[in-house]
This record gives C-alpha cells, sequence and structure tokens, in this order.
C-alpha cells in the first residue's frame, strides 16, 4: 500500500452515501423511490416517466435536484426534506472505520451532495459521531452538485482546505474527476475498481484501506 503518497495529507474529505457504509445498505434504494414520488408529484406525470427524467436529471446534471432546478425552478429545500425521510435501521455502526479515521492526521470532513442533516443521521447510525472536523452537504455549495468543480470550489474555499494536501474518497468515478484536477489524492471507493487517469487508488474496504494509511 503507497501510504507514502498520503504522507503530504492534512485534510481527509469523505462522501457519505456508499462510502461511509457499505452498498449493500441500500440508502440510496430508499432515497431513489422518494425521488421518484416527488417527481410524479411536483411535475404531474406518470412513474415511468418520473423515473426517467430521475435518472436524466442525475446523468445530466449531476444530481435529480439540479435538473429539477434547472429545469422546473424546484426549491431545493423542501424536496432535500422529503427524500432524505427514510430509515436508518439497515445501517450499523462500524467501529473498526471509526477507530480508522479517528487516526488520521489532520482535518476530516465529509461532503455529500445530500443535505447536512441527512448526512449527520447517517454518520450517527454509523457510529462515526465526533469524528468529523465539519459535515458539508450540497446547501453548502449552493446547491450546485457534485462533478461541478465550481462546487468543489465553493465548500473547500469555505472549509479552508488546500486541495493539494488533501485526499478525496468516494465511490462515483465522476465525482473524482475535479477533485484530480485540483490536485487532490483521489481514492474510488467500491465493489468493483474503475479504470481512469483520475482515479489514484480503489479500494472495497475502505476501513482496510485507511488503516494501511496509519498504521
Amino acid at each position: 500500500m503507497p501510504a507514502d503518497q498520503f504522507s503530504h495529507v492534512a485534510y481527509w474529505v469523505f462522501d457519505l452515501d456508499n462510502t461511509l457504509y457499505p452498498p449493500s445498505a441500500r440508502l440510496f434504494d430508499q432515497i431513489e423511490k422518494r425521488m421518484t414520488a416527488w417527481v410524479m408529484e411536483a411535475l404531474k406525470v406518470d412513474r415511468a416517466r418520473a423515473d426517467h427524467l430521475r435518472r436524466h436529471y442525475w446523468e445530466t446534471y449531476g444530481t435529480t435536484l439540479a435538473g429539477l432546478m434547472a429545469e422546473h425552478g424546484v426549491d431545493p429545500g423542501p424536496y432535500l426534506t422529503d427524500v432524505h425521510d427514510i430509515d436508518f435501521s439497515a445501517l450499523r455502526p462500524d467501529a473498526e472505520l471509526a477507530a480508522r479515521i479517528r487516526a488520521l492526521p489532520g482535518r476530516r470532513i465529509v461532503y455529500t451532495n445530500g443535505c447536512e442533516p441527512y448526512a449527520r443521521r447517517v454518520i450517527e447510525a454509523r457510529g462515526l459521531s465526533g469524528l468529523f472536523d465539519a459535515v458539508y452537504g450540497v446547501e453548502h455549495a449552493g446547491f450546485r452538485p457534485k462533478p461541478e468543480r465550481a462546487a468543489f470550489e465553493t465548500v473547500f474555499a469555505a472549509d479552508g482546505l488546500d486541495p493539494v494536501r488533501a485526499a478525496m474518497f468516494e465511490d462515483d468515478p465522476r465525482n473524482l474527476a475535479a477533485p484530480h484536477e485540483m490536485g487532490m489524492r483521489t481514492v474510488h471507493v467500491a465493489p468493483d475498481p474503475h479504470h481512469a487517469p483520475h482515479i489514484h487508488h480503489h479500494t472495497d474496504d475502505l476501513g482496510h484501506f485507511l488503516s494501511c494509511l496509519t498504521s
């Protein structure tokens, strides 16, 4: 494990969904269902059309919300509250991951395309409360979503983060392109590797990967 490639890192940035918990928890399945229902109600379309629009906006704009805002002027506040009103019982505390994050030297933050209140509920359910110096949601980026570089720049400027001394951990390969361009060390966290020039490392076990950096 190239621990020396992280020796310069003083800022550790973690995505939330499917990064700080395993995809097997399937939280996003619940969120997607609520997104589809919200689109059905807001745009007065049937389920098939709403499902199509949800995916189309995600692919085109980075998030479903960004597409709804751009094309329909949707108010993000009620939307974010509604789609993140889900059951967290599938999440379990992960003491090993907590210990590995706690051992990281420097500033530790979470940055998600979800909203901060939702992120804090996930963090609590995973037993990771108190480990992060800040938690940023899409609202802190002016509702611009990852993978837009401007979204990262807004959040990092607010945090005082120096990208060339930072590492980004993320499950969506698209969301590692801008961090790479900004000089960050990038780690793709997912069951299967994604080979791209903007991805430095891949892991299917975040806790184990972090243990190799601090042991």
